[in-house]
């Protein structure tokens, strides 16, 4: 706006998977304990979200339920998740069967808007490439975003193309690989470490974190085990001091 204040940049990541149940909402909120830590005001937002349970208030999902609990003040529901879907299946498909449009345009929107307030976790759903609908899908609706992106790789058999992939598809779709987190799904994996090792070397971006397996992911202990994602702070926030 001409002669007024410029508008504030948003600040936050956009967590995607190599799948579903890779561990993203473990590393999202464990991220959300870290940034607090750190002093830094957080938000969280899973726009769209399957698998809801009814409640008297209405359609509730365990996961953004668990990333509102670590909020203080607590938002309203609907603002961490403003797409909740019923059936456990793909968004597209349970969106349809209802009779439902997912609508991107709105949907980013309240995330950006979240994000130019504080540093805001946007959760995604399943993969990268998990369709929205006839012509949208998820990477469409973290390019209109536009945050930097953090990819949670689940470590077991598979998992190097699935990571490879991602990140490819991720640059490719324009935007910034802020960095990529170990999940680590099975404690009896004996390549385990040569996974990790080749992911080290071939991902475009440093890894931010190793989460062991473990029987109670509280996200106070998460955060332990994971480094801030300096590149989705924005503008407002010191560098990290040299390696």
């Amino acid at each position: 706006m001409r002669g007024g204040a410029a508008e504030p940049q948003p600040a936050g990541v956009f967590v995607t998977g190599t799948d579903t149940g890779v561990g993203k909402t473990v590393y999202a909120g464990g991220l959300i304990c870290l940034l607090q830590r750190s002093g830094i005001p957080v938000a969280a937002m899973k726009p769209v979200a399957a698998g809801c349970r009814r409640t008297a208030a209405g359609l509730r999902n365990d996961d953004a339920e668990q990333l509102r609990a670590l909020l203080e003040p607590a938002p309203s529901y609907a603002s961490v998740n403003p797409c909740a879907l019923e059936a456990a299946a793909a968004p597209h498909l349970v969106a349809a069967e209802q009779g439902r449009t997912i609508d991107c345009t709105a949907l980013a929107g309240a995330a950006r808007a979240m994000a130019r307030e504080r540093f805001t976790v946007v959760e995604g759903a399943g993969g990268w490439r998990v369709p929205l609908g006839p012509s949208q899908d998820m990477a469409d609706l973290a390019r209109a975003i536009g945050l930097p992106v953090v990819l949670v790789v689940g470590v077991r058999l598979g998992c190097l193309n699935h990571a490879l992939l991602s990140a490819e598809a991720i640059r490719a779709d324009g935007l910034s690989l802020a960095g990529w987190v170990a999940s680590e799904l099975d404690a009896d994996d004996p390549r385990r470490e040569a996974q990790i090792a080749s992911l080290d070397a071939r991902l475009p971006a440093p890894r931010l974190g190793r989460i062991p397996p473990l029987a109670d992911p509280d996200p106070q202990r998460v955060a332990e085990h994971l480094a801030l994602p300096w590149r989705g702070l924005g503008p407002d926030y010191d560098a990290p001091p040299p390696a």
